[in-house]
């Protein structure tokens, strides 16, 4: 059993992975915002700094999952600036929290995003590849630069996560839509969609925490696919049509820069590292993951 603080807990991600924990027999205590219901949960402010020390006596491993969604659109400024404080305030505090610490806990897992590498059409991409340009990739480096105010003495690995195949999540408006009767190709469909069933995201987690890597491990099913393979998926699953086309110009005139980073950039990437590492997907094509994640 070890001793584990979660933050981001009640999110997509933060609240199956508090479960499996739980589950494995480990002793987690979540970090929350509002008045603590009970003793598993500790209040703090991240946007305040405010963080007592003595959440983390003890502890064994961090997992940092705070951070707005980026899948809301359209990205405003005062929710870009929210984009960038939820995320960067949160890690900052935690790293530096342990950085004062005299027995810091021996592993930080905080999250990142496959945003890192933008939109880099026909280049196949792994952990190591370059950052990319824009606001996402310049925002997705300054959130794992805070995770690296960690002391040295800590374990830092940074979840490069792409997007979750669930109910809800970045793909629920695609499945509500086609649910509808109204699935679509958006742009060419040929730009590459990195995606990993919710699943898989939570036992990665799991297995990064006894594993010995450090550093940027991109979380993602080991099967790339298109936007034109996953929303046909969604039709042929749910047994709908999937007949509209939303072009590219008109994704870009009516959201903006969520609308090229959420829909038109095209990232190819392997997990390379996760795969060394031994890790097994449960869910190893785009089909499996949403026929999971819909219960067919």
């Amino acid at each position: 059993m070890s001793r584990i603080v979660v933050s981001g807990a009640s999110g997509l991600i933060g609240k199956p992975l508090v479960r499996a924990l739980r589950a494995d027999g480990h002793d987690v205590t979540t970090l929350v915002r509002r008045a603590p219901k009970g003793a598993d949960e500790i209040r703090w402010n991240p946007d305040a700094g405010e963080l007592d020390a003595d959440a983390l006596d003890g502890v064994d491993a961090v997992i940092n999952l705070s951070g707005a969604s980026i899948a809301r659109i359209p990205w405003t400024l005062p929710y870009r600036r929210e984009l960038v404080s939820s995320r960067i305030n949160a890690t900052q505090l935690l790293a530096e929290t342990m950085a004062g610490m005299t027995a810091p806990p021996a592993t930080f897992l905080s999250g990142s995003a496959i945003g890192f590498y933008g939109d880099r059409p026909r280049v196949r991409l792994d952990d190591d590849s370059p950052r990319g340009e824009g606001f996402v990739p310049d925002l997705v480096l300054a959130w794992e630069q805070a995770a690296a105010l960690a002391p040295p003495q800590t374990r830092v690995v940074t979840l490069r996560t792409s997007v979750v195949v669930a109910k809800s999540g970045g793909l629920a408006p695609v499945r509500l839509l086609t649910t509808f009767g109204l699935g679509a190709r958006y742009g060419s469909g040929r730009q590459f969609w990195p995606w990993i069933s919710l699943d898989d995201e939570v036992r990665a987690i799991v297995h990064l925490l006894s594993s010995k890597i450090s550093g940027p491990v991109v979380l993602a099913g080991p099967t790339p696919a298109t936007a034109d393979e996953i929303t046909r998926a969604f039709a042929d699953i749910l047994k709908r049509p999937r007949w509209l086309w939303v072009p590219a110009w008109a994704i870009r005139l009516g959201l903006g820069e969520s609308g090229e980073h959420l829909l038109l950039a095209d990232v190819q990437l392997q997990p390379v590292r996760l795969a060394a590492d031994g890790f097994e997907w449960r869910h190893r094509t785009v089909h499996d993951a949403i026929r999971a994640a819909l219960g067919r």
